[in-house]
């Protein structure tokens, strides 16, 4: 727990949708995404509006001392005033909700840029796209009017 009363910790298993609710998941299914980075959310809880926060990379949840998947540490003041929650829970949720659309958002871009194919100027990949299946023998044409 934090030792003082302003602060939270908020830790990365806390969304983690590959983790049940009594492995350490706080947050529905709805508002957790699959190993959450710890940038990811602190992204989240910056685009919440929760400015006061400190990042510890290298810590690890006593009930999870196997992993060092980090916490935020954030100001609890701060966090119920910008997301309009009464408690750490409403906060948590805020949270998970934004690291989801954020995810979503995110593997759509992904799939548009996959579809759309290589850019126009990127030589290599569109060098790979070539086929010579309509060449005889897999030789290409020769120029200059030999045949």
């Amino acid at each position: 727990m934090a030792e003082r009363k302003d602060e939270m910790w908020v830790w990365t298993g806390y969304f983690n949708s590959r983790l049940s609710r009594s492995e350490g998941r706080r947050v529905p299914k709805e508002a957790a995404i699959p190993d959450p980075t710890l940038e990811a959310v602190a992204w989240a809880a910056r685009s919440a509006g929760i400015t006061r926060m400190r990042r510890k990379a290298d810590t690890s949840h006593p009930s999870r001392p196997y992993t060092q998947e980090g916490r935020l540490e954030i100001s609890t003041k701060d966090a119920l005033s910008s997301t309009k929650a009464e408690s750490k829970e409403g906060v948590l949720q805020t949270i998970g909700l934004l690291l989801r659309s954020q995810m979503k958002d995110a593997k759509a871009s992904e799939v548009q840029a996959s579809e759309r194919g290589p850019k126009k100027g990127n030589r290599q990949q569109r060098a790979q796209r070539k086929s010579f299946k309509q060449k005889a023998g897999g030789q290409r044409k020769k120029k200059f009017g030999r045949k």
